[in-house]
């Protein structure tokens, strides 16, 4: 929903030099002189250098692109497996021929080997995207990536201490 302010024609500055004593009716003052300091901005995120082009989430989403595709191409070829077994033969050749590191560029290659193919891959690229829309638990691989992270830091600082302790294990 749009919402506008309306201000009478009297209470606007028409120049400059006319003063604008109300905030409302002029929220800006374009004619006041900068000062010298700059603006600072307290950022509560951290700065990650090395990725110019995007954000690392931007990279992740470009793994979990090429994620959702190989988890998209195993769900076809189980499902072709089971009752449409020439097809799966098709599949199953094709893959061996090709990686499925590239999604996009797969899925591509896979439409461009015959009309049978493309199918297969129409029919991945509508599993791919509603894997991603309905079934991949957003919420858990926040949780589960945390846990991860946390247990793996844990596991590499006590190892780190044992080592340089020289401490024994208890158990």
């Amino acid at each position: 929903m749009e919402s506008f302010a309306t201000v009478p024609l009297s209470r606007l500055a028409v120049s400059p030099t006319q003063a604008c004593r109300d905030t409302r009716a002029c929220p800006f003052r374009p004619w006041k002189q900068r000062t010298s300091q700059p603006t600072r901005f307290h950022c509560q995120k951290m700065y990650v250098p090395g990725f110019g082009e995007g954000s690392p989430e931007a990279k992740a989403a470009k793994h979990l692109h090429n994620f959702f595709t190989y988890i998209a191409v195993q769900i076809v070829t189980a499902q072709l497996q089971s009752y449409n077994p020439e097809a799966y033969e098709e599949l199953m050749e094709f893959l061996g021929r090709h990686s499925v590191n590239d999604g996009d560029k797969f899925c591509a290659n896979l439409m461009r080997e015959s009309p049978r193919h493309k199918n297969l891959a129409m029919r991945i690229l509508e599993v791919r995207s509603a894997y991603c829309k309905n079934d991949f638990e957003w919420d858990n691989l926040k949780r589960l990536s945390h846990k991860v992270v946390n247990e793996s830091n844990t596991r590499l600082m006590r190892d780190y201490v044992r080592e340089t302790s020289h401490v024994e294990s208890e158990n």
